[in-house]
Order: structure tokens, then C-alpha cells, then sequence
């Protein structure tokens, strides 16, 4: 009688966002680490730094944590049978090779910093492919969100395209970087928020059923004016779209009725990073209007606003109650937990800080180094905690 021993699954590669969100928590500290290195002149980027700090964030952080998120939530959203592993193992495989390259790369070599944006592409080409395959096989009759999802994730490919062709034409940065924060990354979120927080909350208030429609539009024209916004006139518009934006997005969730004083953490910070949305909007519409009437640039306050306020906020909240749910943990939080999600405020204040100093001239330029320690910080925090649950599962 022979006995054969039963191979032990890799719980690391068990879940689809478990490798992504690893991936995704290395990238946040790596590559914030090698932009602040840079812009304190200790190394040389063969990319302009902004386009090195943009890229790495949309396509090194979110796109990953967005790839685990939906590989995860998408074919439940369609009706669908859920991804094999072999799949999903190849293109976490492409994504951690591609970051790898890049991270070297771009230190280095431009043209092998284009060889592993290429990489990166490929595998944000397939992941696209297949989400519009799960689309099409589902069986939802309910399709409207999942189509806004697969839209916006359709802006990030096109810009995605625009970042590589920007590395040897640069007048292109502009426009895949303002293509890939609203219409990707700002928009993609949204898309997901405005679907899953009313849900946690058992909100019961019927939804505009043009909401998302709507904001697309205005994100749209926000994106285009964006591109085009070196004239005061052009400017003026942007100033009104950012307005309409905050007050139509405020007013909708308003109507929702959600519970963020009677809520637990895991949810009310979601509530909170839904109600920066609009927040950030009416911010950005203060920085242009100080900008056309003052002559004061805030350096990116409105940008940063949504990056951090809304769109970490939201991404951290939701990638909480993932690991937790799916580690077979009751989605409760620590006061640690709740610590982290004080701590994303705090991040956005020294942002916000950094830029009110630059357009105020008072020469508090170490605000800069501060607000990107506590970046690193917040994410050597989070991963400290998660990353072994990630890896490893949950102790019993």
C-alpha cells in the first residue's frame, strides 16, 4: 500500500485580491520612497518625477488594488462563475514583474522603464478582457454599474496607452495624467462606492437613476477643462463644473440618508470617504477661483484632496472589509483599525498643508517630507497588519 501525500494549497494565491493587494501595499511605500528620494536629489529619474509620481500611484498602487478588488467582486456583480487561479496568477505575475522592472528601470533606463510600461499594459489589457467577458456571460439582467465599471476601467487602458507614448512625446503627459485621475481612478471609485456603500448601510432611498450618468458627463467635461484650463476663460468653466460636481454629488448622498453617526468604523469611514468626494470638488473650485482672481496656485490642494481624501479613504475602507470578510473574520474593527482611518485624515491635512504653504510663500518647505513620511507611514501601518493575513490567513 503506498501512501501519497496531499499537497497543501498556497493560501497566499487562494483569493483573487489577496496577491494584489500585497502587491499594491509594496508599491504605495517602494515607490513613494523612490519619488521623495528624487525629488530630494539623492537619486535620478530617467522620467520626468511627475510622471514617475502619478504612474506609479494609478498603475502601481490602485490599478492593483482595483484588479484584486473586481477580480474578487465583478463576477458576483454579473452572475458569473468566478475566475480560475491560473488566471489570475498570470496577470498578478505580469503586474509584479512589470513593478519590479520599473521601480529599476527608471533609475536607469528609459527605454527598458517603456519595455516594463509595456508589460504593465499587457496585463491591464487582459484584466479589462476579461471583465468584459465576465459582462457579457453573466446572467444579472442588472448590467448598468458593472457598464460604468468596465467604462472607466476602459479611460485607464486608453491612458494607460497615453503614459507610454508620453515618455518619448511629452505633450501627451498632461492628458493621460488628467485622463487617468478622473476618468480612471476618481471616476472607478465612484463607480464602486455609489454601488456597495448604500448596500452596507441598507440604505432604502431610491437611487437617481441618472446619478452615475450624470457625473460622467461633468467628469468628462472636468477631465477636458482640466487639459485645456492655461486660459482664465477656460478656468472659469472648470470653477463651475467643480461646483456643480460638489453640490450634486453632496445633495445625493444627503437623500441617501446614511447612518455615518450611528455606524461602525468599517462603515462609516466609507461614508466618510463618500462624502470627500464632494468635499474635494468644492475644494478644487477654491484653488481655481484663487488661481484666476488671486494669482495664487496651490500646488494640486484639489488634487490631492481627492487623491487622499476621497480615493484612499474609500480604498483603504473597503480593502479592510475585504481581508477581514474574506479571511473568514467577522468585519469588525480594532481600535488599531480605527486608528488607520484617523491617520488617512491626517495624511490629507499635511497635504493640504504642504500646498497652502507653497501658495502662501512661507517657506515651510519640510511640510513636503512630512506629508509623504506619513504616507509611508500610514501604509508600513496598514500592511503591518494585513499583509500577514494576506499571506498567511487569519490565526485561529
Amino acid at each position: 500500500m503506498t501512501f501519497t501525500k496531499e499537497k497543501k494549497e498556497n493560501y497566499f494565491l487562494s483569493q483573487p485580491h489577496q496577491p494584489f493587494f500585497v502587491l499594491a501595499i509594496i508599491n504605495a511605500i517602494i515607490m513613494m520612497l523612490v519619488f521623495a528620494l528624487a525629488n530630494n536629489g539623492v537619486i535620478t529619474l530617467q522620467v520626468s518625477s511627475l510622471l514617475f509620481h502619478t504612474y506609479t500611484l494609478i498603475y502601481g498602487l490602485f490599478l492593483n488594488v482595483f484588479t484584486g478588488f473586481l477580480f474578487t467582486t465583478f463576477p458576483r456583480f454579473c452572475q458569473s462563475e468566478v475566475l480560475k487561479k491560473e488566471f489570475y496568477i498570470q496577470i498578478f505575475s505580469l503586474n509584479a514583474i512589470g513593478s519590479i522592472i520599473f521601480i529599476v528601470a527608471s533609475m536607469t533606463s528609459l527605454y527598458m522603464t517603456f519595455a516594463s510600461m509595456i508589460l504593465l499594459f499587457i496585463s491591464n489589457l487582459f484584466m479589462i478582457l476579461k471583465l468584459r467577458h465576465i459582462l457579457k456571460v453573466g446572467t444579472s439582467p442588472a448590467k448598468e454599474d458593472p457598464y460604468w465599471i468596465l467604462m472607466s476601467c476602459s479611460f485607464g487602458l486608453v491612458a494607460h496607452l497615453l503614459f507610454i507614448i508620453s515618455l518619448f512625446y511629452s505633450p501627451l503627459e498632461n492628458l493621460a495624467i488628467k485622463t487617468a485621475f478622473y476618468m480612471y481612478v476618481i471616476f472607478l471609485t465612484f463607480s464602486i462606492a455609489q454601488r456597495m456603500i448604500p448596500f452596507f448601510c441598507y440604505s432604502t432611498e431610491q437611487k437617481d437613476l441618472r446619478f452615475v450618468s450624470t457625473v460622467f458627463v461633468f467628469m468628462i467635461l472636468k477631465t477636458v477643462l482640466s487639459v485645456l484650463n492655461e486660459y482664465s476663460y477656460v478656468k472659469v468653466a472648470e470653477i463651475v463644473v467643480s461646483l456643480i460636481l460638489a453640490l450634486y454629488l453632496f445633495g445625493e448622498f444627503i437623500r441617501w440618508k446614511l447612518p455615518i453617526s450611528k455606524s461602525e468604523p468599517i462603515i462609516w469611514v466609507l461614508i466618510l470617504g463618500l462624502l470627500w468626494l464632494s468635499a474635494a470638488f468644492f475644494i478644487d473650485a477654491i484653488v481655481l477661483s484663487a488661481e484666476v482672481f488671486l494669482g495664487i496656485s496651490f500646488y494640486y490642494l484639489g488634487v490631492h484632496a481627492l487623491g487622499i481624501g476621497f480615493l484612499t479613504t474609500i480604498l483603504i475602507g473597503f480593502a479592510t472589509r475585504i481581508i477581514l470578510g474574506h479571511s473568514g473574520q467577522i468585519p469588525n474593527t480594532t481600535k488599531f483599525d480605527v486608528g488607520i482611518f484617523y491617520f488617512i485624515q491626517v495624511v490629507v491635512v499635511l497635504r493640504v498643508l504642504y500646498s497652502i504653504n507653497v501658495g502662501s510663500s512661507l517657506e515651510l518647505d519640510f511640510l513636503f517630507d512630512i506629508s509623504i513620511s506619513a504616507w509611508i507611514i500610514l501604509f508600513l501601518l496598514w500592511g503591518g497588519k494585513f499583509l500577514p493575513i494576506l499571506i498567511f490567513g487569519a490565526k485561529k
